[in-house]
């Protein structure tokens, strides 16, 4: 029976955003790739529906209800119940607001888990429409797979054909939460909806995917800056140096990511911020690779 699932960091590599339609959501589109470095979801012997947090990231997770025990709430449910009985461990390595998909993540790792460990044997269609019950990153990250996603996120396709990208993922050491970066948003948002990106075609390296990606852009960092200014100092930092292609923030932040051409430069980048800056969480990792556990 399988004990655990990986929870990979998502990276919106482009995040195209319109106003606030009548439906309430925001019109997107986006390239959600998934890194090799992210949270882990595993079987834990006290009775269901226990849930035990662990990792560096704990105590940032709120008190009560969470995506987690949602998840496996809304399998059992499904399901008829818990068949295993066991309850879960969340072992919380990614920083908590911080536009890596992290909650989004941990409730896809829960419903791949559980539906094995209870054998629930529901396919991947319909993991992902239960997914999508808990929120719109949540089937992407069922796949965990390079994706498009249009609507408010939750109608995806095939992403392009991309390389294993190289890059640094930077968070200076604070939350950014949704909600009030999309406000901030509201506040200028005056065009449509956004228009799909054409297919850019072949593109064979880290250094023709930054190329295409500077014609392109996050919608959300102007407002995710204005609510946090020091995403704008680790920005100006990751643009200045020489290992970077291209740098960017992922989703509403306050996490950004920089492309490099090798994972020897990502990982001379990721060192030297590492010293300069001891309170950042910095991590190289590959974006777009079979996935394997890092911490």
């Amino acid at each position: 029976m399988t004990a655990s699932a990986f929870a990979p960091a998502k990276v919106n590599l482009y995040l195209h955003v319109g106003p606030l339609a009548a439906d309430g959501f925001h019109p997107l589109q986006t390239l959600m790739v998934f890194a090799d470095v992210g949270d882990e979801v595993s079987l834990a012997s006290e009775p269901w529906p226990s849930l035990q947090v662990t990792g560096p990231f704990a105590g940032e997770l709120g008190e009560g209800d969470n995506l987690v025990s949602r998840a496996s709430d809304l399998l059992a449910a499904r399901v008829g119940g818990a068949r295993g009985g066991a309850g879960l461990r969340l072992d919380k390595r990614l920083p908590v607001a911080a536009g890596l998909g992290g909650g989004s993540a941990d409730a896809a790792a829960t419903l791949r888990l559980l539906n094995l460990a209870w054998k629930a044997d529901l396919d991947a269609l319909a993991l992902e429409a239960l997914a999508a019950e808990l929120g719109s990153d949540v089937p992407a990250c069922i796949r965990s797979l390079p994706v498009t996603a249009s609507g408010r996120g939750e109608i995806l396709r095939p992403a392009p054909r991309l390389p294993v990208l190289h890059a640094v993922l930077v968070n200076p050491g604070l939350a950014c939460p949704t909600g009030p970066v999309y406000r901030a948003f509201d506040l200028t948002a005056t065009e449509g909806p956004p228009e799909p990106v054409p297919d850019p075609g072949e593109l064979p390296d880290t250094r023709a995917v930054a190329g295409w990606l500077s014609l392109l852009r996050n919608d959300l960092e102007g407002p995710a800056v204005a609510v946090a200014p020091e995403i704008a100092g680790v920005l100006e930092r990751l643009r200045g140096a020489s290992e970077v292609l291209l740098a960017r923030l992922s989703g509403s932040g306050a996490t950004c990511f920089a492309l490099c051409a090798s994972a020897g430069a990502a990982s001379q980048l990721a060192a030297g911020l590492s010293r300069e800056q001891p309170g950042w969480w910095i991590r190289a990792c590959r974006l777009g690779a079979p996935l394997s556990r890092q911490t």
